[in-house]
C-alpha cells in the first residue's frame, strides 16, 4: 500500500547577516571596470594591435621610486596598457627609437644625447625599461687592434623584439625606418655603437642646412638591397659579367663602384630639402685602426665621410703618414 504523504516546498535559506561575506567581482565586471578607467583617463598614443609583453599587468601602471620630486617630473607619454601595461617618458620612448635605429649604441652617448649629461636619469630609465623586457643591457670587450694596455669594456644597449615592437609603433619614425633588435657580432660592437656618435656630428651639419626628416640605413639594410639587384640581373642573364652587373647595380643605388668593387658604407643618412621638394643623402663610415691603407684609401675615394676616434686615428696615421690628403680626411668622433 503506497501513502501519499505532502512534502513541504522548499524554501530559500535566508544567509545570517553575520555570514554574509563580499563577493569577488567577476571577470565581466572587472573588465567593464577597466574599460570605465581607461574611458575617464584617455591615453595619449593608440597602438592598435600591438601585443603585449607577457611581463606586463593589463591593469597596473607601473610606477617607480624616485628620489625627485613629483612635481618636477617630466610627464609622460603614455602608451595604451593593452600593449606592454606601462607607461613611458619621452626620453624613454627615445632611446627605444634611436637603439631601434641603430641596433646598439652605448649608455654613454646615450646620456649624453638624449638625457643632456644625466646619466643617473638614464640609469633609472634604463633598469625600468630592462625589467619590462623592452632592452638588454650588455657589457662587451673593446677592441684590442695591437693597442698596448688594459682594453675596458662597454655598456651598450640593445632592443629585445618587444621593445622592437613597441618602437615600431609609438616613435614616430618616418616611413621606411628600419628597426634591429638583439646583438649580433659582438666583437664588432665598439665599433658598430660609434656610427651613432658619427651620425650625429652628420645630422648637425645636415640639419643647419636646411635638411629635415632625417633617415637612417645602415650597412645591413643596404648589403641585402645590393645582393638581391645583382641576384637579379645573374638570374635573368647567367651569361653576363658579373663586374658589368655590379657596376650597374652600384649606379642603379647611387653607390660608388671602386678598384672593381661596390663601396658600401656604414650608414646612409636621407633627408629632405626645400620642404619635401628635393632628397639628398650622405655617407659615413667609421675606421677601426684595424683598416688596411688599401681599404681606407678606397673609403675615401668612394667619397664618405670617415670618422675615427682618437685612438683609432692616431693608429691609421701612423699607417699612412706619407698620404697626407687621406690623414686630413678622417674626421674625429
Amino acid at each position: 500500500m503506497r501513502l501519499d504523504i505532502p512534502h513541504d516546498v522548499p524554501r530559500k535559506r535566508q544567509p545570517d547577516p553575520a555570514e554574509t561575506l563580499p563577493l569577488e567581482p567577476s571577470p565581466v565586471e572587472r573588465r567593464q571596470e577597466r574599460l570605465r578607467e581607461q574611458a575617464d583617463h584617455p591615453r595619449d598614443v593608440s597602438i592598435p594591435g600591438a601585443q603585449r609583453h607577457p611581463q606586463a599587468d593589463l591593469t597596473i601602471l607601473h610606477e617607480r621610486p624616485r628620489s625627485i620630486p613629483h612635481d618636477q617630473r617630466p610627464p609622460r607619454n603614455h602608451i595604451p596598457a593593452q600593449a606592454i601595461g606601462i607607461s613611458l617618458r619621452s626620453e624613454e620612448l627615445k632611446v627605444l627609437a634611436e637603439v631601434g635605429r641603430f641596433r646598439v649604441i652605448s649608455t654613454h652617448d646615450l646620456a649624453e644625447t638624449v638625457y643632456n649629461n644625466r646619466p643617473l636619469r638614464l640609469k633609472r630609465d634604463l633598469a625600468f625599461l630592462k625589467e619590462q623586457g623592452l632592452i638588454q643591457i650588455d657589457a662587451v670587450q673593446a677592441r684590442r687592434d695591437g693597442r698596448r694596455g688594459h682594453s675596458k669594456r662597454i655598456e651598450v644597449v640593445t632592443l629585445t623584439r618587444a621593445g622592437k615592437e613597441v618602437a615600431r609603433q609609438t616613435s614616430c619614425l618616418p616611413e621606411g625606418q628600419k628597426l634591429y633588435s638583439g646583438l649580433v657580432k659582438p666583437r664588432e660592437v665598439e665599433h658598430d655603437s660609434q656610427i651613432y656618435r658619427a651620425y650625429r656630428k652628420e645630422a648637425e651639419h645636415i640639419e643647419g642646412a636646411g635638411g629635415t626628416n632625417l633617415r637612417v640605413a645602415l650597412d645591413f639594410e643596404l648589403k641585402a638591397k645590393i645582393q638581391k639587384a645583382i641576384y637579379a640581373e645573374r638570374k635573368a642573364d647567367p651569361d653576363r659579367d658579373l663586374q658589368e652587373i655590379k657596376q650597374q647595380v652600384a649606379t642603379q643605388f647611387d653607390f660608388p663602384f671602386v678598384n672593381g668593387g661596390i663601396q658600401i658604407p656604414d650608414a646612409r643618412i636621407q633627408y629632405d630639402l626645400d620642404q619635401g621638394a628635393r632628397t639628398g643623402f650622405q655617407d659615413v663610415e667609421v675606421l677601426t685602426a684595424a683598416y688596411r691603407p688599401g681599404h681606407l684609401r678606397n673609403k675615401a675615394q668612394a667619397g664618405f665621410h670617415v670618422y675615427a676616434s682618437a685612438a683609432d686615428r692616431a693608429t691609421l696615421t701612423a699607417k699612412i703618414e706619407d698620404d697626407h690628403h687621406l690623414i686630413e680626411n678622417i674626421l674625429e668622433l
